[in-house]
């Protein structure tokens, strides 16, 4: 039998996820009903996008990137005072 966890967690028992097809990472809702709670698979899942659409996305996303990246002037090493040598020399006797 389930427990609850500190952190108010349930695991779904094996059988139960199998029989209603829950799988790790899916939805489910939990509606009062009187004295007992139901744990419903949550309806309003969309389907996993396809491989077209997340490609897309994906090239849609590293356009907003190479876009924001071209506004951007480099920072010299010496505009920052100091260099990533004086870094590793931090602390040391030298």
């Amino acid at each position: 039998m389930p427990k609850v966890t500190s952190k108010y967690q349930v695991t779904v028992p094996k059988l139960i996820a199998e029989r209603y097809g829950i799988h790790p990472g899916d939805n489910i809702d939990w509606v009062p009903a009187g004295d007992v709670i139901r744990v419903v698979p949550s309806a309003k899942q969309s389907p996993p996008p396809s491989l077209e659409s997340r490609l897309r996305l994906f090239d849609l996303a590293t356009e907003r990137h190479r876009r924001r990246s071209a506004g951007q002037k480099p920072v010299p090493s010496r505009a920052r005072g100091w260099t990533r040598e004086d870094l590793y020399l931090r602390g040391r006797s030298r």
